[in-house]
């Protein structure tokens, strides 16, 4: 919420409002005992729905292989991932908002925190994870999407897959980048090659799964490796 004509008292309220969340976010992060990785989608979708059968599998498999799964804590897409992250084994992780209209924890969550501040959460979304599965989704999920992509295009953060889940929700998008911001010079080839879609839960898992050996071994992606024979 944006503040006005605030007397310095409550400034350094507010100021110290948003960092002792900041530092509560970050001790809960740095208990966090595996690999994580963060899930995006709508709130709006319901269980039978192809995001949330989908997110569900997609969570179950990085359960399976030991890793936690990070969400928004709401419902739709989160749940879903969440639900299938317990169904697995896996640590359950929800960063939750406080918010006016459609959110609330769902019941799937091992890990909770609430967050008042966007900016807040969103850090925690990026500290938690080796890399993103964005399923389809609106305003929210396409900020989440493109400021994770904004980081890795501008080496904030390095060896970070994302995943775009649903070829026929996301594949215009790509399109665009592609045929219409490649081309006008908005952002380079090499940019386009961080969008990587699938229908497929195993191989969206894989993806990740893959790039964090890449990273603990120290190997650039082929994405980083070609930024760096340009310099």
């Amino acid at each position: 919420m944006l503040r006005t004509h605030e007397t310095p008292a409550e400034l350094r309220e507010h100021t110290e409002a948003i960092a002792r969340e900041f530092l509560v976010g970050f001790e809960t992060v740095e208990e966090l005992d595996r690999p994580a990785v963060s899930i995006f989608g709508s709130a709006r979708v319901r269980e039978g729905t192809f995001a949330y059968d989908q997110a569900r599998a997609t969570g179950k498999l990085f359960g399976e292989a030991g890793w936690a799964v990070v969400t928004g804590g709401g419902p739709g897409v989160m749940e879903a991932a969440n639900r299938g992250c317990k169904e697995g084994g896996g640590l359950s992780v929800g960063f939750n908002i406080e918010l006016p209209h459609e959110q609330g924890s769902n019941p799937y969550l091992d890990v909770t925190l609430t967050f008042n501040h966007f900016y807040a959460r969103k850090t925690m979304f990026v500290k938690a994870a080796e890399g993103f599965v964005v399923f389809p989704g609106g305003f929210g999920t396409a900020d989440e999407l493109f400021e994770s992509l904004t980081l890795i295009q501008t080496g904030k953060v390095l060896n970070f897959p994302v995943i775009l889940f649903g070829s026929e929700y996301w594949s215009p998008l790509r399109e665009w980048v592609r045929t219409r911001a490649v081309p006008d010079g908005m952002v380079s080839p090499d940019d386009f090659e961080l969008l990587t879609v699938t229908d497929d839960p195993a191989h969206a898992v894989q993806c990740v799964l893959d790039r964090y050996v890449e990273r603990e071994n120290g190997v650039d992606s082929p994405h980083e490796a070609r930024k760096a024979d340009a310099q």
